[in-house]
């Protein structure tokens, strides 16, 4: 993870798994949205784009909007930076997570989630600094990690070949590697066993434990 990649960001981190490298800005907005405002309680919003030459051939930029598997993806960031979130502590102000994705060599939701926490971190410190803010804004470590099913065997955060083969693909989001906030799981080809289901957890969660370290090492160990 490289902190303070965009300087003009209020959080910003290139975060690297592997091959895939996402670009993760969080930028701090003094007002929320208009459905919001009166109620007293902060946003959390993310956004997500594949770069041109991100993969092995050119993506189109989304200049008519964006995709169902684009906005699918950016849904899932919202809602899991706003679990980690404590919205009430925020005040009537948003934090955007724009997360581009550099470098495709799969898992890039999850790789755009646990830095996109680390951006989302280092603008709630900025906000807290700012305004004086005493009660804490985040509620635990946030981080994702994909696992599957690739030739008969588990793999943790597979790459492009191994995903493209996997008999099971899966997404898990969650705090302090021990309380789930959302599992993506998909049976490519027939079925899984529940026994399968839990080894991915597992595998996952322990997956996860790691990333939680390199986030606190980034940070410092505290959360705003």
């Amino acid at each position: 993870m490289e902190l303070g990649f965009v300087s003009q960001a209020e959080g910003s981190v290139l975060v690297t798994f592997g091959k895939t490298r996402v670009l993760c800005n969080a930028t701090l907005d003094k007002e929320v949205p208009r459905w919001l405002k009166g109620q007293g309680k902060g946003w959390v919003t993310a956004e997500y784009a594949l770069m041109p030459r991100s993969t092995n051939s050119r993506v189109d930029r989304e200049r008519r909007g964006a995709s169902g598997r684009t906005q699918e993806i950016q849904r899932l960031i919202g809602r899991s930076l706003r679990a980690a979130t404590n919205l009430e502590a925020m005040g009537e102000r948003q934090i955007i997570v724009d997360c581009d994705v550099i470098e495709a060599d799969g898992g890039t939701r999850t790789a755009a989630i646990t830095g996109g926490f680390v951006a989302l971190a280092l603008a709630m410190r900025q906000l807290k600094a700012e305004a004086g803010i005493v009660a804490p804004l985040l509620k635990g470590w946030l981080a994702a990690v994909s696992v599957g099913v690739s030739d008969g065997i588990p793999v943790l955060d597979l790459n492009y070949e191994e995903d493209s083969k996997a008999g099971t693909d899966m997404n898990v989001v969650a705090f302090d590697a021990d309380r789930l906030v959302e599992v993506q799981g998909t049976a490519e080809h027939g079925a899984y066993s529940r026994k399968e289901l839990d080894a991915l957890l597992d595998l996952a969660l322990g997956g996860i434990a790691s990333l939680v370290e390199v986030q606190k090492g980034a940070l410092g160990g505290e959360l705003p």
